[in-house]
């Protein structure tokens, strides 16, 4: 870890180990998000001197792979508190350790809660912005609030039954010890690890490709998951633009010594199939069948537009009439 010289930032920085390298020949976007999540934790210590928790993880764009050895960064930066809450914006870089400059990967907003011994949130020092750069950020963080709680209001409306038709995939083991976090609980990173997985495993086998992440959006945190329960990851596809696959990802956790499940984690990921040299190739529509699959294809495309109303972002092309092709594959998707 390297202190950057302000007491809100920090920057993490290591080489990607080849045991990063997950399924499609690169690091994976749960490695990443375990990345970003360490970054934004040491932040959130660092400035509130207490245990924090993640509370969400905003949208992340998966601009660029980062590969096998590269020298990696990943700075923490709060930029605006709420009485026991941060908001962290995290920027993931990455370039050839021998020298040149580092490429930016992904960025998005992390929000940590305070929390006292109980467990129960507790305030923070208020962070003060000092620069023009800082108050910008600031009113970013601000600006992107109301787009939040719009997204989290729509996503829990909705109502996921075996009705049903569309793919869907469950991955079901036990928390393991080597999955705690310093507070003794699951690591939100490695939660994070595993909706990437159940995602990967959904749109593979809908489209019959290997797929890679663009996207991952309103990823909450309802309670924590503890070391030894039963964890349940369900990812079900609730909708296909041009070339992504829109995954709703739900993680949920119980005693094994009980039958009840409750829900820790929800999220929706974007993924994008590619062909044997890497390029992002189009997909078979998915055409919604049941109530259900209606309600949720109709669900998708309201975080679509809700997301497109938020500071520097817009509508996907597919749903856009007479734009260009996409600058970006998340775009595009």
């Amino acid at each position: 870890m390297t202190e950057t010289g302000h007491p809100n930032s920090v920057t993490l920085r290591f080489l990607a180990a080849p045991t990063d390298v997950g399924h499609s020949g690169s690091v994976d976007a749960g490695t990443v998000l375990e990345w970003v999540d360490k970054a934004a934790y040491a932040a959130a210590v660092g400035w509130a001197k207490s245990y924090c928790v993640t509370a969400y993880v905003g949208n992340i764009h998966f601009a660029d792979p980062v590969n096998s050895g590269d020298m990696v960064e990943v700075e923490a930066t709060i930029v605006y508190t709420g009485r026991s809450s941060m908001h962290i914006r995290t920027v993931v870089s990455s370039g050839d350790p021998k020298g040149g400059p580092a490429t930016m990967r992904s960025q998005c907003m992390v929000i940590f809660v305070a929390v006292g011994a109980d467990g129960k949130p507790i305030p923070v020092p208020q962070f003060e912005p000092a620069t023009p750069a800082e108050v910008e950020q600031r009113d970013h963080a601000l600006a992107r609030i109301k787009v939040r709680e719009q997204i989290v209001e729509a996503m829990n409306r909705q109502e996921y039954t075996d009705a049903g038709t569309a793919e869907r995939v469950t991955l079901r083991f036990m928390a393991a010890p080597t999955d705690v976090n310093w507070g003794g609980k699951v690591h939100g990173g490695i939660v994070m690890k595993w909706i990437d997985e159940a995602a990967y495993l959904c749109a593979s086998r809908y489209c019959g490709r290997d797929t890679v992440a663009v996207f991952s959006g309103g990823v909450r945190f309802y309670r924590p998951l503890l070391i030894g329960h039963v964890v349940e990851v369900e990812a079900r596809l609730v909708y296909t633009g041009n070339k992504g696959m829109h995954i709703a990802v739900h993680v949920r956790s119980g005693d094994p010594k009980g039958r009840e499940l409750s829900l820790t984690t929800y999220c929706l990921t974007v993924m994008v199939a590619r062909d044997d040299d890497g390029n992002s190739v189009p997909v078979p529509p998915w055409v919604p069948v049941s109530d259900e699959d209606k309600r949720l294809h109709a669900h998708a495309r309201e975080l679509l537009e809700i997301r497109g109303t938020a500071p520097g972002n817009r509508l996907p092309n597919h749903l856009l009439a007479g734009t260009a092709p996409a600058a970006t594959a998340a775009n595009g998707a």
